[in-house]
């Protein structure tokens, strides 16, 4: 079932490409480059034709997401179809659970389709030991890696005095209206406000707008910017929000901290544990709704803090090796 040996992977992502997530890329180019395992990234002829010993699900409802009618039905069927060639064939799943819940919106044939998924993985890939499991699941804690490679390239501008900034793609429960809020509250002119990312709709887009109001200190960038646009935006900023009050697996947490920017998050058990393993003052937590207290605690704190964060457990090493170990053992259990 192996050319030469090596463990046959295909993944669940298509490229990558220009404005696929960084995670994405690095992982690529980490079993890219590991012995004893040939990755191929997703095609519907690969998946529904092609020899491969393991599927490697990240976010499958990517590949199911509502378009046109006609292109939605038909990759329905694909899928389903996929799923029916690796049960017959007994490939088994391997998932990296990137969100504790499933997406929110989704019709029925969507979850019919991702409860298929989540039922045929036999090797969970977890990136924090907080993840929570199905009972008898078999899983491997593989952390989510750092951006400091990644972002090597470009040049960070210094931290403007008073700057406050959320990035990412602006979606409903990320609460960027409530940190619009918290920031009105605050007196002081000298602080500024920039919010940057591509919305998820029109309609949150305009809700933000109107959230801002006149607030000539808040500025709105919602568009998705390059990665050499947001290296300067983090740089610039003296503390980085992310105020989404479900925050469990965060990329952009570590993307903060790779550039050597605080983060003001929510206290949960994950932010806990990485403020314990970053070192002090640069996981700064705040409990129940963000408030205007909470954005002055944060800024003292960031502009307190000296040296880099601890970023050694992120490290991408071993990355691919580990990876390998995890698709081995879901074979394995077939």
């Amino acid at each position: 079932m192996r050319s030469g040996g090596a463990v046959r992977v295909l993944q669940s992502y298509i490229g990558p490409g220009p404005r696929t997530n960084p995670y994405i890329v690095q992982l690529h180019d980490r079993l890219a480059a590991t012995p004893g395992l040939a990755r191929r990234s997703f095609s519907w002829r690969t998946a529904l034709l092609g020899r491969y010993d393991v599927f490697h699900a990240h976010w499958p409802e990517a590949l199911i997401e509502r378009r046109g009618l006609l292109s939605t039905a038909g990759r329905y069927v694909l899928y389903g179809l996929v799923l029916a060639r690796m049960l017959l064939r007994g490939t088994p799943v391997v998932r990296t659970v990137h969100n504790v819940e499933p997406p929110r919106g989704i019709g029925g044939i969507e979850r019919l389709l991702l409860t298929g998924t989540d039922r045929m993985t036999r090797m969970r890939i977890l990136l924090n030991e907080f993840t929570p499991v199905p009972p008898g699941a078999q899983t491997t804690l593989i952390e989510h890696g750092h951006y400091r490679d990644w972002f090597a390239r470009y040049r960070p501008a210094g931290p403007v005095a008073g700057r406050v900034l959320f990035f990412g793609k602006v979606r409903r429960y990320k609460n960027v209206e409530g940190l619009l809020g918290a920031f009105h509250d605050l007196p002081d002119d000298a602080l500024s406000l920039r919010v940057v990312g591509s919305p998820s709709s029109e309609e949150l887009a305009d809700a933000l707008r109107s959230a801002a109001g006149a607030d000539p200190r808040i500025e709105l960038e919602l568009r998705f910017v390059e990665d050499a646009e947001l290296v300067q935006e983090i740089g610039a900023a003296r503390l980085i929000v992310l105020p989404y009050p479900e925050m469990h697996n965060s990329g952009s947490v570590l993307a903060a901290l790779s550039l050597d920017r605080a983060v003001l998050v929510p206290d949960n058990a994950f932010n806990r544990a990485l403020e314990e393993e970053v070192g002090s003052g640069w996981v700064i937590r705040f409990e129940g709704d963000l408030d205007a207290s909470d954005l002055e605690r944060g800024l003292a704190v960031a502009a307190s803090r000296r040296g880099r964060p601890d970023l050694s457990r992120r490290d991408w090493g071993d990355t691919g090796r580990r990876h390998l170990d995890a698709y081995r053992r879901a074979i394995r259990r077939r």
